[in-house]
């Protein structure tokens, strides 16, 4: 078997970490494993393996045929068998298949607007899926959603799972005391809502904690709303914005309590490694969080856009040092008993064979 993983860009999102890490992980279980990058490259191409093959296909439009030209060719000179899209880039590989059928293509849907799948433009997703041959959901609901709308058969829901990254070169350092860190780890979006954060961290804060805030900067109307927040309320020497990092791992070994406010959720990547760093966490109660935090002996988790709830629970934690501890430990072994990197490539190369 021979598989090639294709993402849009390798800047650090969760469906960005997912695919390299399938690309890595698959390459001592297929034949050959390929990775594709169809639009941007980012800092996520530095943890590509170097047993993993790679193209970067550089396309400039929704319709750029010489992109699709050159991804066929790659297909076919390679004799790939299993082409697995993550996200959006399902576009561009429903279009090589047009051309050239003689592959399984697999979609995996990362939508993490999940809550509002009411609300989703899905028209090139449903005409697409007349060419997929499987689909992988990361949680219950876009599978159920996948079911319904969707013309698959096969559907299959595979969990997200964390890896620490500790060959990456450590150059972050965080400011603020040891000890005190909260970590943020999530790409500057709406859905993600950081003026919830922002807020109950204002409310909250004490002593010489500080708040950090690592992900992708946009550098649009969203970041500019969090900068001048921090600015008119004079948290800028307790909040502090990071923008994209590769050394994920080296900045989770520096904090102590991990927090997700988002509105909205898939099955967060950023959560799991909370849990596999050994931190406290504390959630919004959406997508599959609750699969993660499913008790309060693993973390807190509270309902969404209740910035009352969110300031209790991380008040309490930042209080509680002993209760940190023991709740990060249960999360820690949680993580390591129900999302392992190993069974899940087992039930990936499964559905590969499946198909």
């Amino acid at each position: 078997m021979k598989t090639l993983q294709v993402i849009d860009t390798l800047d650090t999102g969760g469906a960005e970490k997912l695919a390299v890490t399938y690309a890595n992980a698959l390459a001592t279980e297929v034949e050959t494993s390929f990775l594709c990058t169809t639009r941007k490259e980012g800092i996520l191409k530095n943890q590509i393996a170097d047993e993993v093959e790679y193209l970067f296909l550089n396309r400039q439009r929704t319709f750029d045929f010489a992109a699709i030209k050159r991804l066929k060719a790659f297909i076919k000179k390679n004799e790939i068998s299993i082409v697995h899209a993550h996200a959006t880039s399902f576009f561009i590989v429903f279009l090589t298949k047009l051309i050239y059928p003689k592959f399984k293509m697999v979609w995996h849907d990362h939508y993490g607007n999940s809550e509002f799948l009411a609300q989703r433009k899905a028209f090139a997703i449903k005409m697409a899926s007349y060419a997929m041959n499987g689909v992988i959901s990361v949680n219950q609901r876009l599978k159920d959603w996948a079911k319904n709308n969707l013309a698959v058969s096969k559907i299959v829901y595979l969990s997200n799972f964390p890896v620490k990254n500790e060959t990456v070169k450590t150059s972050t350092e965080l400011k603020g005391a040891e000890g005190k860190r909260i970590v943020c780890l999530a790409n500057l979006r709406p859905q993600k809502d950081h003026v919830l954060l922002l807020k109950t961290f204002k409310m909250v804060q004490k002593d010489d904690w500080t708040l950090h805030l690592v992900g992708k900067d946009f550098e649009d109307d969203y970041s500019r709303q969090i900068k001048l927040y921090l600015h008119d309320h004079g948290l800028s020497e307790k909040i502090f914005i990071y923008g994209s990092r590769e050394d994920v791992s080296h900045i989770l070994s520096q904090c102590d309590i991990g927090v997700l406010s988002s509105a909205s959720e898939g099955l967060p990547i950023a959560l799991l490694e909370y849990g596999l760093h050994e931190l406290a966490v504390l959630t919004t109660d959406v997508g599959e969080c609750n699969r993660v935090v499913s008790d309060e002996t693993k973390g807190y988790i509270v309902p969404p856009k209740n910035e009352t709830a969110f300031a209790e629970k991380l008040s309490f934690l930042m209080e509680n040092k002993n209760e940190r501890l023991a709740k990060a430990e249960k999360l820690y072994i949680h993580i390591q008993e129900n999302f392992a990197q190993k069974a899940i490539i087992q039930q990936l190369i499964s559905f590969y064979n499946e198909l």
